[in-house]
């Protein structure tokens, strides 16, 4: 089993599915990082080498903090080039690009639904009441949010028979 980014791969799978397992990575982000490295997207994880493994790895792993102040200005010059050319293709651009994968982007979101409520935003407020928030319906439907119907028997009405 490979473990990339502290995520077990299954072995059997193509490549660019079983990236997929990956929390905040898709097909078509699956796909792009795959094009970048050069790699058949076909190959189950089994087949791929320990330095293919390394290079996924190492392409996540390295952030702006654990850079020394070197490589930070070499990284600002050639970011200021290539962002002057415009002949670069989209797989470079989003690896270069910092994306959020499991633990980043899970906080991330948890952060920004905080920040909707505190603001009592219309959307923060669906939130705080467990109620959809992309403007579904509420009357018949929503039983997912909303939990277990909470039924209220009907009294019985001392005066009538």
């Amino acid at each position: 089993m490979a473990r990339i980014l502290g995520v077990v791969l299954p072995d059997q799978k193509e490549l660019f599915i079983a990236l997929t397992r990956i929390y905040g990575i898709g097909i078509t982000t699956a796909e792009k990082i795959i094009q970048y490295w050069s790699l058949n997207k076909v190959v189950p994880v089994s087949k791929l080498s320990e330095k293919e493994r390394k290079q996924f790895e190492e392409t996540k792993r390295k952030r702006v903090y654990s850079l020394t102040a070197e490589e930070i200005a070499s990284l600002s010059q050639s970011i200021l080039k290539l962002q002057s050319s415009r002949d670069e293709s989209s797989s470079e651009r989003i690896l270069r690009e910092r994306l959020l994968l499991e633990g980043d982007l899970r906080k991330k979101v948890g952060d920004d639904i905080t920040n909707l409520k505190e603001i009592a935003s219309y959307v923060g407020l669906r939130h705080r009441r467990n109620l959809p928030v992309h403007g579904q319906r509420t009357k018949t439907n929503s039983r997912t949010r909303k939990g277990p119907r909470k039924t209220v028997a009907n009294k019985k009405i001392e005066g009538k028979k």
